[in-house]
């Protein structure tokens, strides 16, 4: 008798899996943002972020008696292009991004720029390395110049980017695709006519984990297909590592969409919710940008976010070939999420 219950529970949670993968598949906008979203995404900041020669500065010369010979010296450099204007002018193109710096009338030069914008310091050097030599200041040498190439797969700003976006990927699916699919059973009363049904009630929670895993092969397959045959994004590490951080991943973010579908009973209320969830992890981990560049005041809020350690997890087995003993507290951080948002949506579950 309790092999035949076993084997009847298990069965029930492999009809429910198969009823969440079936739900999914009847939603339209929901393959679209799991499967096509990523990719256009991708392909888009690709293009954006492309290889190309480096654009000269645009600098702003105020108008003055020493202005034409400034201007010519800045054009002579070939790094920088120069116009005279008045004084309200140049301001103005400094204020609305036009030009990265501006050149003002006195003597010595005043370099009119803001520090807070990576392209006005890196014009001040510029600049001031034109004018100097101009003035008939001399190089003590002549440094030589290593550029990143195209054939240096693994440096580039995409390279960055697809693990970033696959860990966004799952994220987004895992939270929305569960928390939507919940309250909308919750709303059509099937969660109650579940309750009623002899399974248990854990196997309903964890069904939506299944489903996640059904289809996780599917989106990350397409997002890494394309990546590497399209784009050339380097996969350095196993391919078994890499598996098993995203399956890791996405079960710790279905239970996150788990605990956050457990009490709205709206699409309004999953919607403000999910929104409030995923609006840091969009922010502070990593996804278009290093997680690094915020203060140290907030790093350890940023660390513990699970999108964080996913996309450090990813990047670290994609770019650098990280094996799983030096991902490991990624990981261990992913199924400390994993477990305690499933344990508490299970508690915290509104069955009604």
């Amino acid at each position: 008798m309790a092999r035949w219950l076993r084997s009847l529970r298990a069965s029930s949670l492999a009809l429910l899996i198969r009823a969440r993968v079936a739900e999914f598949l009847r939603e339209p906008e929901a393959i679209f943002w799991m499967f096509v979203f990523p990719i256009l995404l991708s392909s888009a900041l690709a293009v954006a972020f492309r290889d190309q020669p480096a654009e000269p500065v645009r600098v702003s010369v105020e108008e003055g008696a020493g202005a034409e010979p400034r201007r010519a010296a800045l054009e002579a450099s070939g790094q920088v292009v120069p116009r005279v204007v008045p004084r309200a002018q140049a301001q103005q193109e400094l204020r609305t991004g036009k030009v990265a710096l501006v050149v003002l009338a006195t003597d010595p030069p005043t370099y009119w720029f803001d520090p807070a914008r990576p392209e006005s310091r890196l014009a001040r050097l510029e600049v001031d390395q034109a004018l100097q030599r101009a003035a008939g200041r001399a190089d003590a040498f002549r440094p030589a110049a290593l550029e990143v190439t195209e054939a240096e797969r693994g440096s580039r700003y995409v390279d960055f980017l697809v693990p970033g976006l696959l860990g966004m990927n799952v994220m987004l699916t895992g939270i929305w695709g569960t928390g939507v699919a919940i309250v909308q059973q919750r709303m059509g009363k099937l969660l109650k006519l579940f309750v009623a049904s002899p399974m248990p009630r854990w196997q309903l929670l964890a069904s939506h984990l299944g489903a996640r895993l059904v289809f996780l092969a599917l989106e990350v397959v397409a997002l890494l297909l394309f990546a590497v045959l399209v784009l050339g994004v380097p996969i350095a590490g196993s391919l078994a590592a890499l598996a098993l951080v995203a399956v890791v991943g996405a079960l710790a973010f279905a239970g996150v969409g788990l605990l956050t579908a457990a009490r709205p009973r709206t699409l309004e209320g999953i919607s403000g919710l999910g929104n409030l969830v995923t609006f840091p992890m969009w922010i502070c981990s990593g996804v278009f940008f290093s997680a690094d560049r915020f203060p140290d005041a907030i790093q350890l809020f940023v660390q513990a976010l699970p999108l964080t350690a996913l996309n450090d997890a990813l990047r670290g087995v994609m770019l650098e070939g990280a094996p799983l003993a030096v991902i490991a507290p990624e990981l261990a951080l992913l199924v400390i999420w994993g477990v305690a948002t499933f344990a508490l949506a299970l508690k915290l579950f509104r069955w009604e």
